[in-house]
């Protein structure tokens, strides 16, 4: 699938890190580096601009490093690009160490993956068909 991209950064564009991954990593596109306090967010602006077939979104993810080593995650994991966004890519990032976090110029921060997606018509009912699960929530498939 190809996607349109206008690069207004200063880096190269996103890109897969093996042949197999799923995930191209972004990176900050900043002026000067972001402290980032223990449990504070921040909108990081990345300089990419992208248009995504209808049908299709994107998805902004955590990078699994950032966040085992540093605490750094994606706030509302996953993000939804929508297809007729056209505005520049933002990642919310928040710090769940206790450390100051410094993020930097190029840094890669997120990764997006690209997902196909169908919208829904609803149909109104009185009552659902019944499961063996039925109303059970949280935890009720689970060992008891």
């Amino acid at each position: 699938m190809k996607i349109k991209v206008v690069n207004k950064s200063k880096h190269v564009l996103p890109s897969y890190e093996t042949i197999a991954s799923s995930g191209l990593d972004i990176r900050a596109n900043i002026d000067k580096p972001i402290k980032l306090k223990s449990l504070e967010r921040v909108l990081v602006k990345t300089g990419l601009f992208i248009e995504i077939p209808v049908g299709y979104e994107c998805q902004v993810r955590s990078r699994s490093g950032l966040a085992l080593k540093k605490g750094i995650s994606v706030l509302n994991a996953p993000g939804t690009i929508d297809a007729d966004y056209r505005g520049e890519i933002g990642v919310i990032l928040i710090n769940l160490s206790e450390k100051d976090f410094v993020i930097e110029d190029g840094e890669r921060i997120a990764q997006l993956v690209f997902a196909e997606v169908k919208q829904v018509i609803w149909e109104e009912v009185i009552q659902l068909t019944d499961t063996i699960r039925g109303a059970g929530g949280f935890g009720s498939t689970g060992v008891k």
